[in-house]
């Protein structure tokens, strides 16, 4: 570990806060995200395979040690979490080292298959990184991997910066392969976005793949499995001594014993900016708990304090430790810990003492209008949704662009809980004897995420609930990422591309409607029939993403002022390309259409019945 031995004070004292802002500069380097460093990270650490699904903030890690295809590195979006760990761990169990990318809750899915092969082992060094939201910016909930790696009782780093995402991948595939276990590498939203100079180096060879097989190691059944159970006791031991002498920890000290301050990752930066006389013990190694570094730590000061940005697991070890701690008392349980926050920590603490000023806050926004979160202009998304709100029925979402089908004026989803659930939820309803008809829907990426098991699940017990996916051909909500029916590898190679009608036969479906979801009549009546049918149905709402296609749907549209008679019923769709215009002579506020952002979709035209609206004259 980094310890400040007393004639060096000075430098230790201002190693932390210098290197967070990276003030000093060695060499030749690059402004790097976090997500960017890892990617490097993994590179320069001999990475052969890497594997992961899109999630934001976890996405652009594997996009960018693609860029390395031409020097031997594969990776590769897969269908769901669980499916890349599984492949990592192949790959891994056979020499290579591999990474792993998820955001917090792609760990559930693959929580299966992490929980043996912490038993099973892996010999090339692997890296699972996942990428926590504390604040929930981008995410439906706040879960602490923290809690994963203790559960599968395998180490758990947590950089800092993107400086240290770098390095934490190497000492990780270091480690994995020193103690034969996968490593799980804990960012946050923070850290994965905000940058720092990373000063790159040369990559190391990449590991020979070849497998030995090995039974009593790899074939973890009972008869094996208890005697690799104690070895993973064993190897916690070993490694929470290390952990305890680590330099991924950093001490530093301040004159004076009166406070200590014990954190993890980017939070003890925080911490060191808002404490500027505090001595601070930034954990780097986590899990297992570096118990010996602890005590001492806790020795060193009269008062102590725990700030763990999420869950106080932390706090709750330095309890268990019989060390007397502030804690959740006075940090906060949820959200992000940002400085601003930690003021008032502070404040909480030292009532008495001044606090160092903060930022000047940005520019007061109470006067500006909301902005909800909404459907691009001609999502294909709004016209399915929209022909939903002709009928009275329960519709169980999902996860993705869709999700914002819960909000006015389409509100047209009631429930939301994990992908692939909205196939799986319409099923449990209308089995439980849900009065109202149920229709489900997931998108097309998270059919073959986790949907086709919902699907084959609904078909083998017959339901009766209607099943849809909007199929706009791309993972749009994490920045239009190819998956199996895209045709298109994360490497940018074609292959071939998954068929969700000939999947939905496969399960057995017999009643499958493809309707484009810009052509209400269309729609409505299909969904009609399918509605009313007493067996499943599968009704694929398929139309390209035209974000990521870039190009109109057609000539922009406008409003015939002679005939529109300010009924606003063209704004039911909600699309943003819809404005209203100040109130006319007669007082009325009509809609206009914002030309710049209208994309030509021809939605709004079928809601207008006095033909007010059409393509814009040239």
């Amino acid at each position: 570990m980094r310890r400040a031995a007393p004639a060096a004070a000075t430098r230790a004292e201002e190693r932390l806060p210098r290197e967070a802002g990276h003030a000093r500069i060695r060499g030749m380097k690059k402004l790097l995200t976090g997500n960017e460093a890892i990617a490097r990270g993994a590179f320069e650490g001999g990475v052969t395979a890497a594997f992961g699904y899109p999630g934001t903030p976890s996405t652009e890690i594997l996009e960018n040690l693609a860029l390395y295809k031409d020097e031997g590195v594969y990776a590769e979006w897969s269908p769901n979490e669980k499916v890349a760990l599984e492949a990592a761990a192949g790959a891994s169990i056979a020499g290579a080292r591999t990474l792993v990318t998820m955001k917090l809750v792609g760990l559930n899915v693959a929580a299966d298959p992490l929980m043996t092969l912490s038993y099973v082992g892996v010999r090339g060094g692997m890296v699972v990184v996942v990428a926590d939201d504390p604040g929930q910016d981008s995410s439906q909930t706040e879960q602490d991997t923290r809690h994963y790696a203790r559960l599968a009782k395998v180490p758990c780093l947590e950089p800092a910066d993107a400086r240290e995402a770098r390095d934490f991948v190497v000492r990780g595939f270091e480690l994995s392969e020193k103690w034969r276990c996968p490593v799980i590498l804990r960012t946050t939203t923070c850290v994965a976005h905000s940058r720092a100079l990373v000063e790159e180096r040369e990559p190391r060879p990449r590991n020979e793949t070849r497998f030995e097989r090995d039974v009593p190691q790899f074939v973890p059944l009972p008869i094996y499995g208890r005697v690799l159970r104690r070895k993973v006791e064993e190897r916690l031991d070993a490694q929470a001594a290390e952990a305890s002498a680590s330099d991924l920890n950093t001490v530093v000290r301040r004159p004076g014993r009166a406070f200590g301050i014990v954190s993890h990752g980017i939070t003890a930066l925080h911490a060191a900016e808002v404490f500027p006389d505090a001595s601070v013990l930034k954990i780097g190694w986590g899990w297992p708990f570096p118990d010996a570094l602890l005590r001492e730590f806790a020795a060193s000061v009269d008062r102590l304090l725990v700030i763990d940005e999420g869950d106080p697991i932390l706090e709750e070890r330095v309890r268990s430790l019989g060390i007397a701690c502030d804690g959740k008392n006075v940090v906060p349980r949820c959200g992000e810990l940002t400085p601003a926050r930690l003021h008032e920590v502070r404040r909480a603490l030292f009532p008495e003492l001044a606090l160092p000023p903060l930022p000047a806050p940005g520019p007061e926004a109470a006067d500006l209008p909301a902005r909800p979160p909404m459907l691009c202009p001609g999502c294909p998304h709004r016209g399915l949704f929209l022909a939903l709100t002709r009928f009275d029925v329960i519709v169980t979402g999902d996860i993705g662009c869709y999700s914002l089908g819960a909000f006015p004026p389409l509100s047209r989803t009631d429930t939301i809980l994990c992908m692939g659930a909205g196939f799986t939820m319409a099923h449990g309803m209308q089995k439980a004897g849900e009065r109202k008809p149920v229709v489900g829907i997931v998108g097309d990426s998270t059919f073959f995420h986790s949907g086709i098991t919902g699907l084959l699940d609904a078909v083998y017990n017959k339901s009766a609930a209607t099943f849809v996916v909007v199929d706009n051909r791309i993972t749009a909500m994490t920045g239009h990422q190819d998956h199996p029916g895209t045709g298109v590898t994360l490497l940018g190679e074609e292959t071939k591309a998954a068929s969700i009608e000939g999947i939905a036969r496969a399960c057995g479906v017999e009643r499958i409607r493809v309707v484009n979801p810009y052509d209400q009549a269309q729609t409505v009546a299909a969904l009609q029939e399918e509605i009313a049918a007493p067996e499943p149905s599968l009704v694929i709402s398929r139309a390209p993403c035209p974000l990521h296609t870039k190009k109109r749907l057609g000539p922009p549209r406008a409003i015939d002022p002679a005939k529109c008679v300010g009924c606003k019923a063209c704004l039911r769709c909600g699309c943003p390309a819809l404005e209203l215009a100040a109130p006319g002579a007669d007082g009325k506020a009509r809609p206009r259409v914002n030309a710049v952002t209208c994309i030509g979709c021809g939605l709004c035209d079928q809601l207008c019945r006095f033909g007010a609206l059409g393509p814009k004259a040239d």
